[in-house]
């Protein structure tokens, strides 16, 4: 008879096994600065403190709702649309002239797709177990770049932008419905009066016309003669068509 035949083995549940390890994390004494597992302990912290920065955007859209502008006018060719805050260093990075006119793919997709694309492979570049910013150079080197670009042009940005204008030409303006088919509309349409002044003539660049304390008179002057902004000669029709014109603005009430 062999060894072990014909024998049968039993387990039993009750019987404790003395060779079992509690479940305890990986020993990180050998990296400098790990002494945590990742998973609870880490990833709890950043969900922490993920939850305190997300509890304080809330209470910031709360206090302060986020500004709202006029409808978008077709007509108003003067309006220049402005980028949230942080796409401003795009948006500075398009003024330049090697990222715009016949360069504009290369701004819009070529140089920040290069960027991103650095800043993506940099952790891959540099994979030591040191967590020290002057023992990563590449890392660090790549995310300091980043950093002073995006805040330099952010800067310039900000820095050369007319805010009073944009809160003007985005200001919520009371709209009065105009006869478009009127011959006189048709006037200020071919002189790009409306490009300034607004489809509806509730102002654009340029002040509101609808509605307007100006006389006649006052009107056919500033439309001949130019005021403020308006340089002189926009205005290239006859004088029945400027005399149109101005009863047809002055005819217009809010």
């Amino acid at each position: 008879m062999k060894r072990g035949k014909g024998m049968k083995f039993v387990g039993d549940s009750r019987v404790p096994i003395n060779n079992r390890k509690p479940n305890i994390p990986k020993d990180y004494s050998e990296y400098p600065g790990k002494t945590e597992a990742f998973y609870p302990d880490f990833l709890l912290k950043e969900w922490m403190v993920g939850a305190v920065f997300l509890i304080g955007f809330l209470c910031l859209v709360v206090v302060e709702p986020p500004p709202l502008e006029r409808i978008a006018d077709p007509t108003d060719t003067s309006y220049i649309p402005m980028p949230d805050w942080y796409f401003l260093f795009l948006y500075q990075l398009l003024k330049y002239s090697f990222a715009s006119g016949p360069y504009n793919i290369l701004g819009a997709f070529i140089i920040p797709g290069l960027a991103f694309t650095a800043l993506l492979l940099a952790p891959f570049l540099d994979r030591g177990p040191k967590r020290r910013p002057l023992d990563r150079p590449f890392a660090t080197g790549f995310m300091l770049l980043a950093i002073c670009a995006i805040f330099y042009l952010t800067w310039e940005a900000a820095g050369h932008h007319d805010w009073e204008a944009a809160k003007k030409q985005g200001m919520i303006r009371e709209v009065v419905e105009v006869d478009k088919e009127d011959p006189a509309y048709k006037i200020l349409e071919a002189n790009t009066c409306l490009s300034c002044h607004g489809g509806n003539l509730e102002g654009g660049s340029g002040p509101p016309l609808a509605g307007t304390k100006l006389s006649v008179d006052e009107i056919k002057d500033i439309a001949k003669n130019g005021k403020g902004s308006m340089p002189p000669g926009i205005f290239q029709g006859t004088d029945e068509e400027l005399q149109q014109i101005a009863e047809f603005i002055k005819s217009i009430e809010k």
